[in-house]
């Protein structure tokens, strides 16, 4: 029986344990924080915020897996079949419908294979013009949470245009936020036997006890492992979480089709994250190198005034926050998930998490890049193909 060590107690490291104990192995987690979760963690009270979305994409292979193991629990109803609506800001107004150029590039030969080599503005201009080429990469921000979407690798966007683009949708509400997923995860591994040990800070790799998969964010394992080529392009986002008293007629989100932006009212389909008679909005603002917070959330509070009709007189509670890294991986022109950091480090050492060598989309990296890792560790290369994840 193999002992493996997994460092960090997030979605990734929770996915490495369960399939490593559920292959006979014995596995201790250590996770830095008081709670599992990492940025799957759900905010205690009475305004259940995430750091960034709470959807699960239902096209990936991580559903399949959560709800084998019944770990995905109650869904929320998907918004759209309760009557709200999805408003596109484009060209300074709001607006119920696409431009129907970025249509085009969902359909016929525009839709063909985009190249990794070519950024995504070029390849799509070409396709169906400037103006549909950037409001499609303003869209997939939702999925990628850059900048400027534009200037990554055209295959790289076009996945994930076609992804947040998909009807009926693939994003899934889990009721009451990631942090239901992540409990029921915690208990599958603690009935397999994991011991998980919580407020436990790793400095240096542990030896002489078996593999160790490092399952924390790129920049801490770069610090842990001492390894300077442990680095992959990412980005920044400004957040702002509101409570607001509910007024008829709120969106249930805004996509700026003029520059990557997303606000989205989650008790539109969750009501549980707030007390009755109030809303929860969050805004998710990519910024730019240059960028403040302040500028981000100046942008967002933009959209609000167009989608949320006196909305500041409403507030009742409000955060605000920059996240670091929330994008994940992103490929830049000539780059593919098979150019950022090895799952396999050698000596033993596994890395899993979102900016991996991994393929998938937002959390769909950490699972690939966890069961990659566990396979490895434990020498069971049936465990997963990356290449037909």
């Amino acid at each position: 029986m193999h002992h493996l060590t997994v460092i960090g107690g997030g979605f990734a490291g929770l996915t490495a344990a369960i399939t490593a104990a559920e292959a006979g192995a014995r596995v201790t987690v250590y996770e830095a924080h008081h709670t599992l979760g990492g940025r799957a963690r759900t905010a205690e009270g009475p305004y259940r915020t995430n750091e960034g979305p709470h959807a699960l994409y239902n096209g990936g292979p991580h559903w399949t897996w959560l709800a084998q193991r019944d770990l995905i629990g109650p869904l929320a109803p998907l918004p759209l079949l309760e009557g709200t609506r999805l408003r596109l800001h484009h060209k300074g107004a709001l607006r119920r419908t696409p431009p129907l150029p970025m249509l085009r590039l969902l359909r016929g030969r525009a839709a063909d294979q985009a190249p990794l080599d070519v950024d995504f503005m070029t390849w799509a201009t070409a396709r169906a013009g400037e103006e549909a080429a950037r409001a499609a990469a303003s869209f997939s921000a939702v999925a990628l949470f850059h900048h400027d979407p534009g200037s990554l690798s055209a295959a790289f966007v076009q996945e994930r245009f076609r992804r947040a683009a998909k009807l009926p949708p693939e994003a899934r509400y889990p009721r009451g936020g990631w942090a239901g997923v992540i409990d029921r995860m915690a208990a599958r591994a603690w009935d397999l036997g994991v011991r998980m040990e919580t407020l436990s800070r790793v400095d240096t790799v542990p030896e002489g006890r078996g593999p160790v998969i490092v399952a924390t964010s790129l920049d801490a394992a770069r610090r842990l492992l001492k390894d300077d080529s442990l680095t992959w392009p990412s980005g920044r986002t400004a957040l702002i979480d509101l409570a607001v008293r509910t007024r008829r007629g709120d969106a249930f989100a805004v996509s700026d089709l003029d520059a990557p932006g997303w606000i989205e009212r989650f008790t539109a389909q969750d009501r549980t994250l707030a007390p009755a008679g109030e809303q929860l909005i969050q805004g998710q603002i990519p910024l730019a190198p240059a960028e403040s917070r302040a500028d981000g959330i100046a942008r967002a509070e933009r959209l609000l005034d167009l989608a949320f009709t006196g909305w500041r007189e409403r507030v009742t509670w409000r955060r605000e926050a920059t996240a670091h890294g929330r994008t994940g991986a992103v490929d830049l022109p000539g780059t593919s998930w098979r150019d950022r950091p090895a799952v396999d480090r050698g000596d033993g050492v596994y890395l899993a998490g979102d900016r991996v060598a991994a393929p998938g989309v937002l959390a769909e990296v950490s699972f690939n890049s966890a069961l990659a890792a566990v396979s490895l560790a434990l020498g069971r290369h049936e465990v997963l193909d990356l290449e037909q994840a």
